[in-house]
């Protein structure tokens, strides 16, 4: 239930009160309290209940210490699905894929934040405990003179280029290959719609030589007994 707090005037009152009887709201104030309006005061305080149908799971957590918890506290291979990178528009337009997770020795380029606008740079090291990636060319001078890499959060990066090991692959075909089958999804040709149907066939076929065999021994046994 959502709780919305009003100050109405008696004359708005009662047309509150005529909209509860019609089943708009429910108010929160006892049967006395509806009665008795006291004159000296021009404004009442009210609390309207609003009926909301909103589906809830229960097994899953709202609150914000055990977010935070469960995604500062989380495992090596949750924080790299977390810590992916939208690809490039030419990339996109190769592999067919929106993100990747970014990884070393792949080229970043930042665009959003202090340090964006700068060349592509290839990414140093992904620190997974803190959630960010440190750039080639991302760096920043400290008090006694020596240059540092600066850690910048991996939805800040575009990726220019990706380092094409077997798992880069791997990831690549798997997600391109879900793709395809989303848009495709709902469309069938008509060479795979008859595939399907002698798919169908064989196996009502199968099913009904089974059942017949299931009769012939429940009736042998039958004659048995």
């Amino acid at each position: 239930m959502d709780y919305i707090y009003h100050y109405l005037s008696p004359a708005m009152l009662n047309v509150a009160l005529e909209r509860e009887m019609e089943g708009d709201f429910i108010l929160g104030f006892s049967e006395s309290q509806k009665t008795y309006l006291d004159s000296s005061f021009h404004w009442q305080p009210l609390r309207i209940e609003q009926e909301t149908n909103m589906m809830f799971n229960p097994f899953v957590t709202s609150s914000r210490r055990k977010n935070r918890k469960r995604s500062l506290n989380a495992p090596p291979h949750i924080c790299r699905k977390t810590m992916s990178s939208p690809l490039s528009n030419g990339l996109r337009q190769k592999y067919d894929v929106h993100s990747m997770p970014i990884c070393k020795d792949d080229t970043a380029q930042v665009i959003r934040g202090y340090y964006k606008c700068q060349q592509p740079g290839k990414v140093v090291q992904v620190y997974r405990k803190k959630y960010a990636i440190y750039v080639e060319r991302v760096q920043c001078e400290k008090a006694n003179g020596t240059t540092v890499h600066v850690g910048v959060h991996h939805s800040k990066v575009v990726i220019t280029r990706l380092k094409l090991d077997n798992d880069c692959k791997k990831i690549l075909g798997h997600k391109a290959k879900s793709h395809q089958v989303g848009k495709d999804r709902g469309i069938y040709k008509e060479e795979s719609a008859e595939k399907v149907y002698e798919e169908l066939k064989v196996q009502l076929l199968l099913f009904s030589i089974k059942t017949q065999s299931n009769q012939k021994k429940r009736m042998a046994w039958w004659l048995s007994c």
